[in-house]
């Protein structure tokens, strides 16, 4: 990539997580609705943080930083360079303003534009360091979306994020089950590929896969209200322990966002989903989102089938062109039943980016595909999402499989 069109990359992403944000009042941005999202403001500033801490004091000689306090508000969770503030405490950061993290934004853009023009500071690891610190900055502005949902959730009102907002979705085509042969495949991304992946997407190995057979098409709303109305939330012999434990505790009875026909915020009496365009009814063509792990899995047990192992996934995913799967990429995450667990040979990224995805290879779930709200160019068969099973607040989703 060329030093003018990486320049313009940078610009366009930094400028597409503004835009991202533009709907929310300087109110909105500052509110953490629980301790797993962050304020939108946080994330303007955290991404800017990342620019000034990993690129630009190491990189572009004689920078000054924007305000020597922000190193501890808005550090995230890398140990390498130094303490931060806890995470659950994000929204009681009412200082620094949002005018000021607008400002902050605007150093680091200035500073970063300043390293882009010149060639003779841009080494291969300042150029990693920056791509790197643009794909964190598209996992944030889906974040940015999807925290700000669950914050707009939690109003009496249910206001829109933005009442002409169009989320994707696409008419689900009738089920048909492909099948794949046992074998010996390869998986993974080669530490040597062009393009960008992350580090838990490498290495490249091998490994046998047993003969399986995976759906075309995502389970639907209409599906997954087939099983809600089967007294699937009720029936204990259908979900993991700590999925039952999950439901008793939190009086789960319909995926996140959901209202029933009962419930007053639903008009008309019909099932209805809060999404960023405000409640609207239940679309029962359009792919189920915000299903926890331990959700999916009891789907998919009500079913008679199970979910796929995300190397089932990456394997029909490789031969979607000649197998007719739809609706791989660009709707929901898609749950697979493989634990988030390094790759043989796996090592993490050097200095402290390598805190980045290999300290938190425990006690989660891997996801396959992407949703709606991943940036465009930001998706790819070998990407590694993972939550805690318990995570509904992403747009997560699943896809059936079963054995031949």
């Amino acid at each position: 990539m060329s030093l003018n069109s990486l320049s313009a990359r940078y610009a366009a992403v930094r400028q597409h997580t503004l835009q991202l944000a533009a709907p929310l009042s300087a109110e909105d941005q500052c509110v953490q609705s629980m301790p797993d999202t962050s304020p939108t403001k946080w994330h303007l500033a955290h991404t800017s943080w990342f620019f000034e801490n990993l690129v630009l004091l190491p990189f572009l000689s004689g920078y000054q930083v924007f305000d020597a306090s922000f190193a501890y508000l808005f550090n995230s969770y890398y140990e390498a360079l130094g303490p931060r503030h806890p995470r659950p405490q994000r929204g009681l950061l009412t200082r620094p303003a949002l005018s000021q993290v607008m400002a902050f934004r605007e150093h680091v853009n200035a500073a970063m534009q300043q390293l882009l023009l010149n060639e003779s500071k841009l080494s291969g690891e300042a150029l990693a360091l920056i791509e790197l610190g643009l794909n964190h900055e598209q996992q944030h502005q889906e974040l940015l979306l999807t925290d700000a949902l669950h914050l707009l959730s939690c109003h009496p009102l249910l206001p829109a994020y933005d009442g002409s907002f169009q989320a994707g979705a696409a008419v689900q085509k009738e089920l048909q089950w492909l099948s794949f042969d046992e074998g010996l495949r390869t998986l993974g991304r080669a530490v040597d590929a062009t393009g960008f992946a992350f580090d838990n997407e490498s290495p490249a190995h091998q490994r046998f896969v047993q003969g399986f057979q995976i759906a075309n098409r995502l389970v639907s709303c209409g599906d997954y209200l087939a099983f809600i109305l089967d007294g699937g939330y009720a029936n204990a012999d259908l979900w993991l322990s700590e999925g039952r434990a999950q439901v008793l505790q939190n009086g789960w009875q319909c995926p996140m966002y959901w209202l029933a026909p009962d419930d007053p915020r639903a008009p008309s009496g019909q099932w209805q989903v809060f999404g960023l365009n405000g409640v609207k009814p239940l679309d029962a063509l359009a792919p189920v989102a915000n299903l926890s792990f331990y959700e999916a899995a009891a789907y998919a047990q009500w079913a008679g089938t199970r979910l796929p192992t995300e190397f089932e996934w990456e394997v029909a995913a490789q031969l979607s062109n000649t197998h007719a799967m739809h609706d791989l990429h660009g709707l929901v995450w898609q749950w697979t039943r493989s634990a988030y667990e390094p790759y043989p040979g796996f090592v993490p990224a050097t200095g402290a980016v390598r805190e980045y995805n290999g300290k938190f290879m425990v006690g989660q779930q891997v996801l396959r595909g992407s949703s709606w709200a991943t940036p465009t160019h930001h998706s790819r068969h070998t990407y590694r999402n993972f939550f805690p099973p318990s995570a509904r607040w992403q747009f997560t989703g699943l896809r059936l499989a079963k054995d031949i």
